[in-house]
């Protein structure tokens, strides 16, 4: 049985390619099969992100993965050789270290990020749900889980901020010591103020408000977190509720001025409040900066932040690697051993078969009334030799054949001390 993973990523393929070789968790079940169908293959789980596609396989033997392209190129309609260009194959050690990488965010676009490992863990519950995971994979990826787990405990892989909404959120921590007494204020309604209002509604933000172009699309994400929505023409009527504000729009000009957030200010009486300016061009003037109850970053200062988390990341991670490394040696051992242990059980009962065999020949004799001393002798003399009769042949051919490798193996097997005769032949 052989462990092989398939793969596409963001490093090897176009988002376009990924697009076209995606599974959606509908689509899951069929794929599965299909591919159990169609090829050699004995388990499988696909792993299937906005950044990855990855198959992973118990094989009856260790192969290409020529047959794995071609299912996937045929059940996607797509040129072999599309594929062959874009996709990485890794068996056996191999493999296992990739499912270690994955699953701490060690291969990910963003070096430690979360999320991947809730994602491995879904693919491998579907597969197992339909029945395509058995125990090859099982040992994989509850291994992968247990290495992740570890590696996130032991390293700070996933400690400090590295994107910009998350660096954003974490300053707001720093300034305001319980963010659950405070209102939020996100100018623009796009995928990174929906990331931040993601991270701050995590961070127990008590009201979230977000001001759009459009309304519809302003209420469609404040929604999502029992929020509130308006226009940009009613900032100014909202502006001093904000303890924090974060700004992320297409906005050619400004949209914030230094009067506006003066307003604002007298209406809060002073009372501080947080702004971060995400656009660029920047939504904030930066003469606002200057007002004392202001603290106002803009996406250099964030992105400061990041390179810096980013450089403590990759520090995390050669810390991480040595763990994976250790593992996968682990991880192999522990194969080996069930190999090991396939065959002692085989051994045994082939060797209860042959006990079997005696004991019924010796029975019959007893109740022919044959002396059971003789019986008994009988019974051991046959049944030792059945057990030797086929080491005792291999032997005497690695003799033969001058494969002293295998008798000093045979000696260590059977605990044998043996000592070499001095007489030379005549």
């Amino acid at each position: 049985m052989a462990l092989l993973t398939l793969g596409i990523n963001h490093r090897t393929a176009s988002i376009d390619l990924r697009e076209k070789v995606s599974f959606s968790t509908e689509s899951m079940a069929s794929a599965l099969q299909s591919a159990l169908e169609k090829t050699e293959l004995t388990e499988l789980a696909i792993l299937s992100t906005c950044n990855r596609t990855e198959l992973y396989c118990a094989h009856r033997e260790a192969g290409n993965g020529d047959e794995l392209i071609n299912w996937l190129a045929e059940y996607r309609q797509l040129p072999v050789a599309d594929l062959s260009q874009s996709t990485y194959l890794f068996s056996e050690n191999q493999a296992v270290r990739h499912a270690l990488r994955v699953a701490s965010g060690l291969d990910s676009m963003v070096l430690g990020e979360p999320q991947i490992l809730g994602q491995m863990k879904s693919a491998f519950s579907l597969a197992r749900n339909y029945g395509t995971a058995g125990s090859q994979l099982n040992r994989l990826f509850q291994h992968a889980f247990s290495v992740a787990k570890q590696v996130r405990t032991e390293t700070e892989i996933g400690q400090n901020p590295v994107s910009v909404a998350y660096a954003a959120t974490n300053l707001a921590k720093h300034i305001f010591t319980d963010l659950k007494k405070t209102s939020v204020l996100l100018i623009g309604a796009g995928e990174m103020v929906e990331l931040v209002a993601r991270h701050l509604s995590e961070n127990g933000v008590s009201r979230i408000m977000v001001a759009n172009r459009t309304l519809e699309r302003a209420h469609s994400v404040a929604e999502n977190f029992g929020g509130q929505g308006f226009t940009l023409e009613e900032l100014s009527y909202h502006l001093h509720e904000a303890d924090i504000v974060i700004s992320s729009t297409a906005s050619p000009v400004p949209i914030l001025g230094k009067g506006a957030v003066e307003s604002a200010l007298k209406k809060r009486k002073h009372k501080p409040i947080f702004m971060v300016d995400i656009a660029v061009p920047r939504d904030i003037e930066p003469q606002v900066g200057d007002l004392a109850d202001v603290y106002l970053y803009t996406v250099d200062d964030l992105q400061g932040v990041v390179q810096d988390n980013m450089k403590s990341r990759e520090s995390a991670a050669t810390e991480a690697e040595k763990i994976i490394e250790s593992r996968v040696a682990h991880f192999m051992a522990s194969l080996r051993e069930l190999d090991a242990v396939d065959t002692l059980r085989a051994y045994r009962q082939k060797v209860e078969g042959l006990k079997q065999d005696e004991m019924q020949k010796a029975l019959q004799q007893l109740r022919s009334g044959a002396d059971p001393e003789k019986v008994m002798a009988r019974f051991a003399h046959d049944l030792s030799n059945k057990i030797m009769h086929q080491p005792s042949q291999v032997l005497r051919k690695a003799g033969a054949d001058g494969r002293d490798d295998l008798l000093e193996w045979a000696q260590s097997l059977f605990g044998l001390s043996v000592q070499k005769s001095q007489d030379e032949p005549n």
